[in-house]
Formats: structure tokens, C-alpha cells, sequence
């Protein structure tokens, strides 16, 4: 794996050529294309259904693409030569839905995966998972079960899981849309924290003032394709595209 992949300094992390996706008749992706190169955090906005969440479930390869290639580092991800738990290692995912271990308190969470997958030794995965978890405000929760945490909390704990892996990427999948009111400040904090500390990062939202205001790059999707794409000011302030005005002019309350 070291010696196929493309590790320039300005080589794109991830380039994702011509992707498309389909369940059965219905075609959820047609012809995507991008690249994400180090220190960007692009924000994927778009209305429910626009196909935000499947294109990240297939850079991922939790959907295998229908068609086109997605590139990491170089080396198409899907001809089998990076291990796919390597690879998912690198480009990790933080779900809506949290997908902690129930049957694990909040330190296991976070070291477990560690050690199956990267090999560390128990006592190195756990200083690193305390090294993340005190990054997210979670330290105090290491003996916790998921049941017993509201619904940030557990956020932020796979949150701290996915940087203890020491990924590439992280992959964010509308992280705040199953929280409570009161609960999304506390994770687009953690988030917030994480772009300006360089992390590379795709955000599905629906949280416009983290696109406006924390991202590089806004990717517009509707009905399967980039409708549009541009810095925040590019795309917030003078969108080429109706779709893009009408979409936002809900969300923002523009005219």
C-alpha cells in the first residue's frame, strides 16, 4: 500500500471521477466529479434526497458506485489493492446516527477499533483515545455507555473514535441532524475546532452558518448532480445557478 500510493504534498487526498450511483431505476448520482486536497473542509449542502449522503456512503464504499472511479491518494479504491479497513481507517466517517457499541463504555468505543484494526497496544490506544476524547470535552465520560449520554455527547464521542484512528479525512454525514436543539452548538464547536486545526473535512449540513462561515469550498447537489460549486462567498452571496437561489433563499430567508 505505501509504495502504490500518491503521497505529494499537492496531490489531492481524494479525487472522485465521474461517480455514479443507482438503485435499480432510480439514479441517485449522475456524474461526479471533485477533488479534496489537505486542510480543506467543504461543506455538501442540498435538499433531502439531492444524493449528499449516498455520494459520502459511496466514497466510503458503505455503497459500492454504479459507475465512475473514486481515487485515494492516486490509486483507485475499488480494484482491492488498499485493504478496505486500511482504507476506511484514512477516510473515516462520523454518522447522523452515532453507531457507537452499545455494549461498550465510552473508552472501549474508541480503543477497541484502534487495536482490531491498526494493531496498537492497548496502552497505546487508550492515550490516544483520552488524547481526543479530552479534545471533544468527553474525558469525563470514559466509563459511560452510550445509553447513558445525551445525544451530543455520543457525537462527540465518535467523533473522538474517528480522530483516534488518525484519518486523512473525515467523512461527516449531517452529524447534527439527530440532536436536540441545545446539542448542535457543542458538536459544530468541536467541528469549528477541527477545520481551523487543519483537519481535512466533507460535511453533508444542513447547518448554513458552518457552510457560510467554516468551510473553503460549498458543493451544491440537487437531483443527483453539482448543481454548483464555489468558495462560501461565491455561493451564498452570488449563486449562478436558480436552484442554488432557491435552495438557499429557503434556508436563509433571501430573496
Amino acid at each position: 500500500m505505501e509504495q502504490q500510493v500518491n503521497t505529494q504534498p499537492d496531490a489531492p487526498i481524494l479525487e472522485l471521477s465521474h461517480l455514479g450511483k443507482k438503485f435499480g431505476d432510480n439514479v441517485v448520482l449522475r456524474d461526479i466529479s471533485f477533488t479534496v486536497r489537505a486542510g480543506e473542509v467543504i461543506s455538501v449542502i442540498g435538499s433531502s434526497g439531492s444524493g449528499k449522503s449516498t455520494m459520502l456512503r459511496c466514497i466510503n464504499l458503505l455503497e459500492t458506485p454504479t459507475l465512475g472511479n473514486i481515487y485515494y491518494r492516486g490509486q483507485d479504491i475499488q480494484t482491492g489493492n488498499i485493504p478496505l479497513t486500511a482504507y476506511r481507517a484514512k477516510v473515516g466517517m462520523v454518522f447522523q446516527q452515532f453507531n457507537l457499541f452499545g455494549n461498550m463504555n465510552v473508552l472501549a468505543n474508541c480503543v477497541r477499533p484502534q487495536q482490531i484494526v491498526l494493531g496498537r497496544t492497548r496502552e497505546d490506544a487508550t492515550d490516544r483515545a483520552m488524547e481526543y476524547l479530552e479534545k471533544v470535552g468527553m474525558a469525563a465520560y470514559i466509563n459511560a455507555r452510550p445509553a447513558q449520554l445525551s445525544g451530543g455527547q455520543k457525537q462527540r464521542v465518535a467523533i473522538a473514535r474517528t480522530l483516534a484512528m488518525n484519518p486523512d479525512v473525515i467523512l461527516f454525514d449531517e452529524p447534527t441532524s439527530a440532536l436536540d436543539p441545545e446539542m448542535v452548538g457543542g458538536v459544530l464547536d468541536v467541528m469549528r475546532d477541527l477545520a481551523e486545526s487543519g483537519m481535512t473535512m466533507i460535511v453533508v449540513t444542513h447547518e448554513m452558518a458552518f457552510a457560510r462561515d467554516v468551510s473553503n469550498r460549498v458543493i451544491f447537489m440537487d437531483g443527483g448532480v453539482i448543481a454548483e460549486e464555489g468558495t462560501p462567498t461565491e455561493v451564498f452571496q452570488n449563486p449562478r445557478e436558480a436552484r442554488t437561489r432557491e435552495f438557499l433563499s429557503r434556508f436563509l430567508g433571501n430573496n
